[in-house]
């Protein structure tokens, strides 16, 4: 096959013309084919003459293929510092990379807990050394992820954490939440949070119903996402504060949030890939890799998420990507961790039950992908207006393929996508102008 890639020895490495791709632009809500101009590793223009381009550039030919802004994922699990076995900096990067992330907002639920300022830069130090895609780092709302008292969320901010969370774990106290919502506003932060009522949840395994009696699994009632969702909602209307609820997946979430927004309430609302397509009949398998927080949800929840998705109430997606290490996943189904990776197949995901479907069009899925969470997060990203950070994704759209799960970059392959034909996937990644990732 012919190179899309021609290069210029004489050209710096972040100087580029990427050509005939069907370009993205979600914030200024353009969809159009064209070329696109790098210079210095920002975005130098669109559709920019011969005669105004630099003598010595890198050329990319996109045919056939759709570019917007680089994807952002929210409360990706990392692995460092403590849980190498799953996932490292380098690994979950490289992962991000090869799914047309440049950059991932690193999860708070490590060993120990990012709830200091050296925790912090102890990530943000380790990921510039590996080069690869951007890390934002979360920090805990309290101590350690306990759930009993705030952690010093000043000197986080100052740290340079851009929001705080302590999710997977849930924020159980209410009286915590409420103060943290009320000191975040003091720094415009926002809180994402894990809807969980744990005391109806807990030792669970999968959502509560009918499939769940038969299989005789501990139940995960949807009322443990609802009520926690309403709890949210009502401390957002008392605070002011912004709030994110990371995961929805449940018909009740679904619709209290959808009233919420109705009142312009500061809310905003996300869900894993996952809780879009896969339903809880996949257990019947006994697969550790089907279980996941929040749990896949009946037929009717999914439906009523995708109906979410469509219309607006959830905002944003992302792929809830927590490796698991063999072992783990090894154990009985009781004693198995949560979680699922999903950074690499998140555009055959998206592609194939989302855009194929007609829920969103590219438009709308790169606002779900990256203008919003930039904008949720006050971070660069999700345009493509001149000068902005050259962070580029290049999709092929029609590339159908079968997830291999051992051949991923991640360290971890936990996935139940493993065998699963899926079309569209990421094929190059820009980081600062820099070419990061080439599919072969």
């Amino acid at each position: 096959m012919k190179s899309r890639i021609t290069l210029n020895q004489q050209a710096a490495e972040n100087h580029w013309l990427i050509e005939n791709v069907r370009w993205i632009d979600p914030k200024a809500g353009t969809d159009r084919i064209g070329r696109l101009h790098i210079v210095d590793g920002a975005i130098g223009g669109t559709d920019t003459l011969d005669d105004d381009l630099p003598k010595d550039i890198n050329r990319y030919d996109g045919t056939g293929l759709i570019g917007g802004p680089g994807w952002i994922d929210l409360a990706t699990e990392l692995g460092e510092p403590g849980r190498e076995e799953d996932e490292t900096l380098e690994t979950g990067l490289k992962s991000a990379l090869a799914g047309g992330f440049t950059s991932v907002v690193s999860s708070a639920n490590t060993l120990p807990a990012i709830d200091t300022p050296a925790s912090v830069q102890f990530i943000q130090q380790k990921a510039a050394r590996t080069a690869l895609a951007k890390v934002h780092v979360l920090g805990c709302v309290s101590k350690g992820r306990g759930g009993e008292e705030l952690a010093e969320i000043g000197s986080l901010v100052e740290a340079g954490v851009v929001a705080l969370s302590d999710a997977p774990s849930p924020i159980n106290s209410n009286a915590l939440l409420k103060r943290a919502l009320e000191y975040c506003s003091m720094f415009d932060k926002v809180i994402l949070d894990h809807p969980e009522v744990t005391s109806l949840s807990y030792r669970g395994v999968m959502h509560e119903d009918m499939t769940q009696l038969i299989l005789g699994l501990a139940p995960m009632p949807a009322e443990s996402e609802d009520l926690a969702t309403s709890r949210d909602i009502r401390l957002v209307e008392a605070t002011g504060g912004r709030l994110h609820l990371l995961g929805i997946s449940t018909a009740g979430s679904v619709e209290l949030c959808r009233r919420a927004k109705s009142r312009e309430e500061p809310l905003t609302v996300g869900i894993s890939i996952a809780n879009l397509h896969c339903i809880d009949e996949q257990l019947r398998s006994f697969d550790s890799n089907c279980k996941i927080n929040p749990p896949m949800r009946s037929q009717m929840h999914v439906d009523a998420c995708r109906e979410g998705l469509a219309d607006g109430t959830i905002d944003i997606i992302s792929t809830g990507h927590r490796p698991c290490s063999l072992e783990k996943k090894m154990q009985e189904l009781d004693a198995a961790p949560f979680g699922m990776v999903g950074l690499e197949t998140a555009v055959g995901q998206i592609m194939t039950h989302v855009v194929q479907p007609g829920l969103l069009n590219w438009i709308g899925v790169f606002q779900k992908m990256s203008s919003r969470p930039a904008s949720l997060l006050k971070i660069p990203g999700g345009s493509l207006a001149t000068g902005q950070p050259a962070d580029l994704v290049l999709i092929n759209p029609i590339d159908r393929w079968t997830v291999d799960a051992p051949r991923m970059m991640t360290k971890a392959y936990n996935t139940p996508l493993h065998g699963t034909d899926l079309t569209g996937r990421a094929v190059a990644t820009f980081v600062n102008g820099q070419l990061k990732f080439q599919a072969t």
